[in-house]
């Protein structure tokens, strides 16, 4: 997408990991959740500043401190609505990445995702843009996102 759109990409995790030499599995279970979060914002406030720069964020970061009204005053955000179901598909390969789910069943993995969208959604709602992307795959889903910049 940041070819397309002839920005940078920065993934924040793959920021965070490679600035602190650590896995996101490994400040979690050093600093809990909320000494990765304060990470985690150091860093979103960091990459904001890059210029021309497409960021993927991780699913919690607009849901701590301001971060979703930070990237909204800093960026145009986007947010990728996706279906529980489609979530858990995706989610089951890389379980054992993400600290929150790492040891749940496909049932309760289904459940903790339902879950964490309610809470959550207040926050994604927030995003300047929108997009569906369950029936997508990379290539409409990068139509549909360039789409967006055209309105």
């Amino acid at each position: 997408m940041g070819k397309e759109l002839n920005m940078s990409f920065i993934d924040l995790d793959a920021f965070i990991e490679q600035k602190y030499l650590k896995t996101i599995s490994q400040l979690f279970d050093e600093m809990g959740e909320e000494g990765f979060r304060k990470i985690e914002r150091e860093v979103l406030h960091e990459v904001a500043q890059f210029e021309n720069t497409l960021i993927s964020t991780g699913g919690g970061t607009p849901c701590f401190f301001d971060n979703m009204e930070y990237m909204n005053a800093h960026g145009d955000t986007v947010y990728l609505r996706t279906s529980v179901r489609e979530l858990r598909d995706r989610l089951k390969m890389s379980r054992s990445k993400r600290p929150l789910i790492k040891s749940k069943t496909d049932k309760e993995l289904e459940s903790s995702i339902a879950e964490m969208l309610e809470k959550r959604d207040v926050f994604y709602m927030k995003a300047k843009y929108i997009l569906d992307t369950d029936d997508l795959n990379p290539n409409n889903l990068k139509d549909s996102f360039l789409g967006l910049k055209q309105i």
